[in-house]
Protein backbone atom coordinates (compact mmCIF):
# COMPACT_ATOMS: atom_id res chain seq x y z
CA UNK A 1 0.00 0.00 0.00
CA UNK A 2 1.78 3.50 -0.93
CA UNK A 3 1.59 6.20 1.71
CA UNK A 4 2.41 9.63 0.95
CA UNK A 5 2.17 12.72 3.24
CA UNK A 6 0.69 16.14 1.20
CA UNK A 7 1.98 18.91 3.53
CA UNK A 8 0.27 22.11 3.50
CA UNK A 9 3.35 24.03 3.58
CA UNK A 10 3.71 27.48 5.23
CA UNK A 11 3.17 29.96 2.60
CA UNK A 12 0.41 32.09 3.38
CA UNK A 13 -1.90 32.08 6.28
CA UNK A 14 -4.51 30.64 4.08
CA UNK A 15 -2.02 27.83 3.64
CA UNK A 16 -0.95 27.66 6.99
CA UNK A 17 -4.30 27.00 8.41
CA UNK A 18 -4.86 23.90 6.01
CA UNK A 19 -4.29 20.42 8.15
CA UNK A 20 -2.23 17.76 6.51
CA UNK A 21 -3.54 15.58 4.53
CA UNK A 22 -2.83 12.04 4.14
CA UNK A 23 -4.01 10.37 1.11
CA UNK A 24 -3.80 6.44 0.72
CA UNK A 25 -2.87 5.63 -2.86
CA UNK A 26 -4.50 1.91 -3.21
CA UNK A 27 -2.99 -0.69 -5.59
CA UNK A 28 -4.49 -0.16 -9.35
CA UNK A 29 -5.65 3.48 -8.68
CA UNK A 30 -3.13 4.83 -11.46
CA UNK A 31 -4.10 2.58 -13.99
CA UNK A 32 -7.98 3.12 -12.80
CA UNK A 33 -7.62 6.76 -13.41
CA UNK A 34 -5.61 6.07 -16.76
CA UNK A 35 -8.67 3.97 -17.83
CA UNK A 36 -11.34 6.48 -16.30
CA UNK A 37 -9.47 9.44 -18.46
CA UNK A 38 -9.22 7.45 -21.42
CA UNK A 39 -13.36 6.69 -21.23
CA UNK A 40 -13.40 10.52 -20.77
CA UNK A 41 -11.41 11.56 -23.70
CA UNK A 42 -13.77 8.86 -25.55
CA UNK A 43 -17.01 10.40 -24.25
CA UNK A 44 -16.19 14.04 -25.18
CA UNK A 45 -15.09 12.80 -28.83
CA UNK A 46 -18.45 11.18 -29.50
CA UNK A 47 -19.79 14.13 -27.83
CA UNK A 48 -17.76 16.21 -30.41
CA UNK A 49 -18.67 14.54 -33.53
CA UNK A 50 -22.73 15.33 -32.39
CA UNK A 51 -22.63 18.70 -30.86
CA UNK A 52 -24.84 20.03 -33.20
CA UNK A 53 -23.71 23.62 -31.55
CA UNK A 54 -20.49 25.65 -32.93
CA UNK A 55 -20.29 27.08 -29.48
CA UNK A 56 -20.53 23.36 -27.78
CA UNK A 57 -18.00 21.69 -30.57
CA UNK A 58 -15.58 24.79 -29.79
CA UNK A 59 -15.98 24.29 -25.80
CA UNK A 60 -15.15 20.40 -26.08
CA UNK A 61 -12.13 20.69 -28.21
CA UNK A 62 -10.74 23.73 -25.77
CA UNK A 63 -11.29 21.69 -23.30
CA UNK A 64 -9.63 18.72 -24.76
CA UNK A 65 -6.59 20.65 -25.41
CA UNK A 66 -6.10 21.52 -21.60
CA UNK A 67 -5.73 18.26 -21.51
CA UNK A 68 -3.14 17.31 -24.09
CA UNK A 69 -5.84 16.06 -26.61
CA UNK A 70 -5.34 17.93 -30.01
CA UNK A 71 -7.38 17.94 -32.67
CA UNK A 72 -5.64 17.09 -36.23
CA UNK A 73 -6.57 19.05 -39.27
CA UNK A 74 -4.10 18.14 -42.03
CA UNK A 75 -4.94 20.82 -44.48
CA UNK A 76 -1.77 21.07 -47.24
CA UNK A 77 0.01 18.50 -45.45
CA UNK A 78 1.34 15.51 -47.67
CA UNK A 79 -0.73 12.53 -47.21
CA UNK A 80 0.67 9.92 -45.19
CA UNK A 81 -1.34 6.57 -44.68
CA UNK A 82 0.07 5.99 -41.13
CA UNK A 83 -1.28 9.65 -39.70
CA UNK A 84 -4.18 9.95 -42.32
CA UNK A 85 -7.51 7.66 -43.27
CA UNK A 86 -8.17 8.78 -47.23
CA UNK A 87 -11.71 9.50 -47.58
CA UNK A 88 -11.69 10.75 -51.21
CA UNK A 89 -10.03 12.14 -53.62
CA UNK A 90 -10.36 15.56 -55.83
CA UNK A 91 -8.71 15.63 -59.64
CA UNK A 92 -5.87 18.42 -59.92
CA UNK A 93 -3.75 19.44 -62.91
CA UNK A 94 -0.76 20.76 -60.63
CA UNK A 95 1.85 18.26 -60.17
CA UNK A 96 2.49 20.04 -57.00
CA UNK A 97 -0.69 19.28 -55.65
CA UNK A 98 -0.31 15.37 -56.42
CA UNK A 99 -0.57 13.57 -53.12
CA UNK A 100 -1.46 17.04 -50.51
CA UNK A 101 -4.79 16.76 -47.97
CA UNK A 102 -6.88 19.09 -49.78
CA UNK A 103 -9.41 18.77 -47.03
CA UNK A 104 -10.31 17.17 -43.42
CA UNK A 105 -13.69 15.45 -44.00
CA UNK A 106 -13.25 14.38 -40.50
CA UNK A 107 -11.10 15.81 -37.56
CA UNK A 108 -8.64 13.79 -36.06
CA UNK A 109 -7.32 13.53 -32.42
CA UNK A 110 -4.21 12.53 -30.71
CA UNK A 111 -3.28 12.40 -27.05
CA UNK A 112 -0.05 13.84 -26.77
CA UNK A 113 1.99 11.66 -28.93
CA UNK A 114 -0.81 8.79 -28.95
CA UNK A 115 -2.99 9.06 -32.04
CA UNK A 116 -6.33 8.14 -31.10
CA UNK A 117 -8.39 9.34 -34.52
CA UNK A 118 -6.74 9.69 -37.54
CA UNK A 119 -8.26 12.23 -39.86
CA UNK A 120 -10.21 11.28 -42.45
CA UNK A 121 -8.86 13.35 -45.68
CA UNK A 122 -9.57 14.51 -49.17
CA UNK A 123 -6.32 13.77 -51.17
CA UNK A 124 -5.37 16.24 -54.38
CA UNK A 125 -4.56 13.42 -57.14
CA UNK A 126 -3.08 14.24 -60.35
CA UNK A 127 -5.31 13.91 -63.29
CA UNK A 128 -5.24 11.23 -65.73
CA UNK A 129 -4.14 12.25 -69.22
Amino acid sequence: MGWFRRSAGTEGAAAASKPDVDVVAAPGDLERALADRQALIQLCLYALDRARSNGVAERLEHGLADLGVTALRAEGERFDPARHEAGGAVATDDPELDGVVAETEVVGFADHDRLLRAPIVTVYAKRAP
